[in-house]
């Protein structure tokens, strides 16, 4: 979604049209909330937003958003699991596969939470899922979302007042930024994933040729 249908939507509707965006967005919705916040911010360079208002009322609408998410996964996210554990169809969702997910999820569940608020926002709707489903605290979840999301409203709201004039430009470098940490972090888990298959077929080839002695 190009930034033109964000300045469009707060040009028309003002503070509402942030809320509902920002909402949306960490609710899970494929659009860019970052995105409305680096506009946002630029606009309140301009006056036609107040600085002051913009990180109360984003903040609120994010955490709200996310903890659609969480008690989405909270309701029906087990039930979904067991569901998909049973499917022969999904041979690779075993439940032995699922409970290594869990104890490996449960472990970073909290960094999880932070670090998807502002920096890998792509992956805040799952890991909103993946906390309910597991019934990850509620306390815990609010205090790491609220830490985040901080930082997911302070960085592109200062960031497009500061850069008011090329935001956009700003808003794309940030996003780059973004990817860029989500492919290492997606080359570093697959390493660590061979590297684990390997060792657990090195293994297997010791044992079967230790029982054939």
């Amino acid at each position: 979604m190009n930034s033109s249908f964000f300045i469009q939507a707060l040009q028309q509707y003002g503070y509402l049209a942030l809320w509902l965006i920002v909402f949306v967005a960490s609710a899970g919705a494929p659009i860019s909330g970052s995105l409305a916040l680096f506009a946002s911010g630029a606009f309140a360079s301009l006056g036609d937003f107040n600085a002051f208002m913009l990180f109360p009322l984003a903040l609120s609408a994010a955490v709200l958003g996310d903890n659609l998410t969480y008690f989405i996964g909270f309701r029906v996210g087990a039930p979904i699991l067991i569901w998909l554990g049973r499917q022969k169809r999904f041979r690779w969702i075993t439940p032995e596969a699922i409970e290594r997910g869990r104890v490996y999820f449960n472990e970073r569940t909290g960094w999880a939470i932070f670090i998807t608020r502002f920096l890998i926002v792509v992956l805040g709707g799952a890991i909103n899922l993946l906390a309910g489903t597991e019934r990850y605290p509620y306390r815990k979840f609010l205090f790491w979302d609220v830490c985040g999301q901080a930082l997911g409203v302070i960085i592109p709201v200062g960031l497009g007042y500061a850069f008011a004039a090329s935001w956009e430009e700003v808003a794309g470098v940030f996003g780059a930024f973004s990817s860029l940490v989500l492919a290492a972090l997606v080359a570093v888990l697959l390493t660590v994933f061979l590297m684990r298959k390997l060792q657990q077929s090195k293994r297997a080839r010791a044992e079967a040729a230790a029982s054939n002695e």
